[in-house]
């Protein structure tokens, strides 16, 4: 097998996805020996569970990190404070050179280690000693996350090397901006009908129907592509298994992960060695934390409050409803440890993103909150978005904007509100802030309307108009000259 001949020392199988019983199987066996994993499923398995694992990002901070500093670019949050020069301080101050932040390799290296990975499944599972209705699962899900990887690499840094093949020489040029495109649509839309339905997948945390429409969803919505993305949209609707989680403080929290408003999430597990978790509330905290006088939670035992503080700006903290429940998970006042009553409101810019409430499950800097990727919230505010850039304010638009603002306990908006295309355009980008705060939304939504550059400038960031995309990172550009930098940098 190819395989064997070309990529013996190819395991990051170490690397699984989750560390939990019911989720993605974490065991080591004797069968993932490199001469022995296309023998048995549980072999197969180990190279997808790799796949899955790079992709996802979980271990260590990469997750907080790689969820924050994007972030910091919008009008919505920054970061103060600790050891933030190795991953935040560039992306914040716009210094983006592709070598002064430690992210460039989660966001550059890990999609590409799980397309090699899916990649070497797809030239061996016709080999397999499986059975073929296993290897055709296997086959659509190894194209599901080529479809993921790529997606993150092209909305993060536009065209880059297609890698489709373990054939393909390592020094090869970017795709075209046509082919990029081209072959993440396919690549979800192939897997699609051999992937099984939501809620039917053998083990929480495998790809199924629901979770590649969803991305085919961003994908039109951030594409422009405004009919496919209402038509995939209304394909999920018509499922008639998603909902909205009945209140949105709930929604994050471990004890109501898996609820039906989630098509897709990277799930995280709390555990010392931290190969699969979420760390944001080490960096939310704020200094010296002892407990929320409003609703009683208190610091962990044996949790950890980082030097480094996030912090919301007081502009968009303010633009929120006094009634809007989405603040019920932003931190405004605190109890210290000396037993003093902390006030965060503006001014000072001062309130704390609590979105991944830490009641549930940690273990010391480790959270095991599951990380939203694509809520049915998203997908409905996707078809509003898409259906008045087809005809402009509509009532079926209002109507769907409405179905989360409901939840939030804000008022209905009427279509009389709205007597043009921009103005409801406007008012869907502001509500898509107030839903997704701290999702790594706010980046792509603001590129999609125009206005990343713009309010970037305005808020006086050295904000250029290249900066939509990422500069390509100095090390791929070293180990492979036929690549070009992004242009403007």
């Amino acid at each position: 097998m190819k395989f064997i001949k070309k990529l013996s020392i190819m395991l990051l199988v170490a690397h699984l996805f989750v560390q939990c019983e019911s989720v993605i199987d974490p065991k080591i066996f004797s069968e993932t020996a490199p001469d022995n994993l296309f023998n048995s499923l549980q072999g197969v398995e180990a190279i997808l569970n790799g796949a899955y694992a790079n992709v996802a990002a979980v271990g260590g901070n990469r997750a907080a990190d790689a969820l924050t500093a994007p972030e910091t670019m919008t009008d919505i949050g920054f970061v103060t404070e600790g050891a933030i020069a190795n991953w935040a301080t560039n992306f914040q101050d716009w210094i983006l050179d592709g070598a002064g932040s430690s992210l460039y390799s989660t966001y550059w290296n890990e999609p590409y280690k799980a397309i090699r990975n899916a990649n070497i499944l797809l030239e061996n599972i016709g080999d397999a000693a499986i059975n073929e209705d296993d290897k055709t699962k296997i086959t659509a899900e190894a194209k599901f996350i080529r479809g993921w990887s790529y997606f993150n690499l092209y909305f993060k840094f536009g065209a880059t090397p297609l890698r489709t093949s373990t054939d393909q020489e390592l020094e090869i040029p970017k795709a075209s901006n046509e082919e990029m495109l081209s072959f993440i649509e396919n690549e979800f839309l192939t897997a699609i009908p051999d992937l099984p339905s939501p809620g039917e997948e053998s083990q929480y945390g495998r790809a199924h129907k629901g979770a590649a429409m969803g991305f085919l969803t961003k994908f039109y919505l951030n594409t422009k592509q405004w009919q496919k993305c209402a038509d995939m949209a209304q394909d999920i609707m018509d499922l008639a298994y998603y909902e909205l989680f009945p209140e949105y403080f709930g929604l994050f929290q471990v004890k109501n992960e898996r609820n039906k408003e989630l098509l897709w999430v990277r799930t995280s597990k709390a555990d010392l060695g931290r190969e699969a978790n979420i760390s944001i509330m080490n960096y939310a905290w704020p200094q010296s934390f002892a407990s929320d006088p409003n609703t009683g939670l208190e610091f962990c035992d044996g949790c950890r409050n980082f030097a480094t503080m996030l912090r919301f700006r007081d502009d968009f903290y303010l633009s929120f409803d006094a009634s809007d429940k989405r603040t019920s998970l932003i931190l405004t006042e605190y109890i210290n440890t000396s037993g003093a009553l902390i006030d965060l409101l503006p001014p000072g810019d001062n309130p704390r993103p609590f979105k991944y409430w830490p009641a549930d499950d940690f273990a010391g800097p480790a959270y095991g909150n599951d990380i939203p990727v694509i809520r049915y919230a998203d997908i409905l505010l996707a078809r509003a978005e898409a259906l008045n850039e087809l005809s402009g304010p509509n009532q079926e638009s209002i109507d769907l904007i409405n179905l989360v603002r409901t939840r939030a306990e804000i008022i209905d908006l009427q279509l009389t509100d709205f007597s043009t295309k921009e103005e409801l355009r406007s008012s869907i980008l502001t509500e898509r802030g107030w839903e997704f705060w701290w999702e790594d939304q706010r980046r792509d939504d603001l590129i999609r309307h125009g206005e990343f550059i713009k309010r970037a400038q305005e808020r006086g960031a050295p904000a250029k108009d290249h900066h939509v995309l990422y500069p390509i990172p100095q090390f791929a550009l070293d180990a492979n000259p036929s690549l070009e930098q992004n242009v403007g940098y």
